[in-house]
């Protein structure tokens, strides 16, 4: 159990400051438990308890956790000034302060990008030392050859000198722009395009499918989210 002030819980889960928090407690416009609240300094249990405003609930668990399908042209950045980022597709109901992207992805790399508000949880799964996977789609310019499945299991060496941890290199589909699927253990700039680049082929079109042991949902759209459950999340965590 943990027990938070509602005030407190309403002023982090919305853009009302804890002033206007009260406010919103005084004037009837907040329930708990289904009750119309009282008092602003009432306890909330963040594990068992509900909270609705103006009839919506409120999502106050102590921490979130989105899958979002990124689509290309969209920042893996928290906020910026002049172009559209992966916190400006969150839906209304799940914003909160705190949110962040946990790991980037590439302006023109589509697919899984992980939310959230727990700063431990995503070191956890960004940390070089615990080797979490990452797996993508990758279509490319050309070819797959034996010399590069070789050369990516056994750690490719970037242009610049740079020697990648081994990866998986598979073949899924043949043609003139092959599809590829890469999965990796670390998380380099521009990594997949920078080892098929020591090959001489170039990436054409990049997505991220799943991270750890959690695959992207085949049912989301491009910029749609929605939360992890905590089964999903010990998918994440399941090679750790």
């Amino acid at each position: 159990m943990k027990l938070e002030r509602m005030d407190k819980i309403l002023a982090a889960r919305t853009e009302y400051s804890r002033k206007d928090a009260k406010k919103l407690v005084w004037q009837g416009r907040v329930r708990h438990n289904g009750k119309i609240a009282t008092s602003p300094d009432a306890k909330v249990d963040l594990q068992a308890d509900t909270l609705e405003l103006d009839g919506k609930s409120l999502q106050i668990q102590e921490h979130l956790y989105l899958m979002l399908n990124k689509p290309a042209g969209v920042l893996s950045a928290a906020r910026d000034p002049k172009q559209p980022t992966v916190l400006d597709l969150v839906p209304e109901k799940y914003r909160r302060s705190g949110l962040f992207p946990a790991g980037r992805l590439d302006k023109d790399t589509e697919g899984f990008v992980l939310i959230t508000d727990d700063g431990d949880f995503a070191h956890r799964i960004l940390s070089p030392k615990q080797h979490v996977e990452k797996t993508y789609h990758a279509r490319i310019d050309g070819p797959v050859t034996d010399q590069m499945r070789a050369g990516f299991a056994e750690g490719v060496e970037l242009e610049d000198g740079t020697r990648c941890r081994p990866a998986q290199l598979q073949l899924l589909e043949e043609g003139e722009q092959p599809l590829c699927r890469v999965v990796l253990t670390q998380g380099m700039y521009h990594q997949v395009k920078r080892m098929f680049l020591s090959y001489g082929r170039r990436v054409t079109w990049l997505k991220r499918v799943a991270m750890g042991g959690l695959a992207l949902d085949e049912t989301l759209a491009p910029g749609e989210a929605r939360e992890i459950s905590e089964i999903e999340l010990k998918l994440l965590l399941a090679k750790i």
